[in-house]
């Protein structure tokens, strides 16, 4: 009996602790917007192209967990960063909609421009996977330009 409790104990212990570390690997909405505040902090100290680069890297300070920070220009809806698809870079995505037809980019602008920063629900795919999840990305407007900061969180 003793061997079972002590089994059964061990077990508990092993799934809490897979528990944990998957939720730790999920990034959290707080993060997405201290991400998107630091890039936008990076644009006003070290410029626009060093932060470009930087959100482009695969490997670099906007990437975490299982989310990036990617940037659109507020002007045309073109996506200036991002780091996990880059042939989406200099792409006009004004009028992309989800699998439910909302027109998410043209809504991520639109967040910005009224309200300089909030959160925006749309279906896209996970990185790595080709359905998409529901998804909902934080835009922040970098204070003084045309650009703006976004990361995401699927739930």
């Amino acid at each position: 009996m003793k061997k079972i409790t002590v089994f059964l104990g061990c077990f508990i212990l092993v799934i809490c602790m897979c528990a944990t570390a998957f939720a730790a690997s999920k990034a959290t909405e707080a993060e997405c917007i201290a991400k998107c505040k630091e890039a936008a902090q990076w644009v006003k100290d070290k410029g626009l192209e060093a932060t470009l680069k930087e959100v482009n890297n695969p490997k670099g300070a906007f990437v975490w967990k299982d989310t990036y920070v990617f940037a659109i220009d507020m002007q045309k809806g073109t996506v200036l960063a991002h780091p996990i698809k880059p042939k989406l870079i200099g792409k006009a995505l004004l009028g992309i909609k989800d699998i439910n037809g909302k027109m998410f980019i043209a809504e991520f602008i639109k967040v910005a421009k009224t309200k300089g920063e909030g959160w925006v629900e749309y279906m896209w795919p996970k990185p790595g996977e080709k359905k998409p999840s529901p998804k909902k990305t934080y835009v922040y407007r970098v204070p003084g330009t045309n650009v703006v900061m976004a990361a995401g969180v699927y739930y």
